[in-house]
């Protein structure tokens, strides 16, 4: 069963299509990126995916759950790191997981959670830190610890190298390819090309709402990849 299916889906804002017949599906441990600039409609598909927004048509499945019939229920298998990932600044790194997973309707203990954060990629003497002092790169590990947690099937990030340094970019990248081998498929929304080939399986580019490329991301090198992303944005 694929982790995430979307067949023929379009929706329009003020006569536009924002996205227009996008048909895409991800495996269990697949990390797909979908490549495309701001206004590409990157986001307005992660809302539909998410159940924020209803698709005027097509069809969007969650490990087999109709997400436009049953959003609450897709919701459950998904998790969702935005581009700044927003913690309680009072608590530490184990109170955020604890209560987040409690939000999620898990329960886990202290130990758990710091075996969670630990393989989130969260320094062990973070741990016990308040978030208040945390830098983006460590707020997206606590993100993705929440999203093991959880137990989700399927991890969305929307921009999640946008204003990391090189560092922090190479330890998401880390971050990303744990999650990939423990089963959790992943999509990235993303116009960081560079990064694409460190963890993408496959990749796609979307230019004004529609998938106009698709290729296994270990067929191409990155030259050829921004070659190909801006011939495709120019067409």
């Amino acid at each position: 069963m694929s982790a995430l299916r979307l067949e023929e889906v379009s929706i329009s804002f003020n006569g536009g299509r924002a996205v227009d017949r996008l048909s895409l599906a991800l495996e269990p441990g697949e990390v797909y990126a979908l490549l495309g600039p701001n206004g590409a409609g990157k986001t307005t598909t992660l809302n539909m995916i998410l159940g924020f927004l209803k698709p005027d048509s097509g069809r969007i499945h969650v490990d087999g759950i109709d997400a436009v019939a049953d959003p609450l229920a897709a919701r459950a298998r998904t998790a969702y790191l935005p581009e700044t990932v927003m913690l309680h600044p009072a608590l530490t790194a184990v109170e955020n997981l604890t209560y987040f997973a409690l939000l999620a309707g898990r329960r886990i203990d202290p130990a758990t959670a710091r075996r969670l954060l630990g393989d989130a990629g969260l320094q062990e003497d973070a741990h016990q830190r308040r978030a208040s002092g945390f830098s983006k790169g460590m707020r997206q590990k606590v993100g993705v610890a929440i999203a093991l947690a959880k137990e989700a099937r399927l991890l969305l990030l929307d921009e999640p190298t946008s204003g990391l340094d090189a560092s922090a970019a190479n330890d998401l990248s880390e971050v990303i390819r744990a999650a990939s081998q423990r089963g959790l498929a992943i999509l990235m929304a993303t116009h960081d090309l560079f990064r694409v080939k460190d963890v993408a399986h496959r990749l796609g580019i979307l230019r004004s709402g529609c998938l106009v490329d698709e290729r296994d991301a270990a067929t191409i090198g990155p030259i050829e990849l921004e070659q190909l992303y801006l011939e495709r944005l120019a067409a």
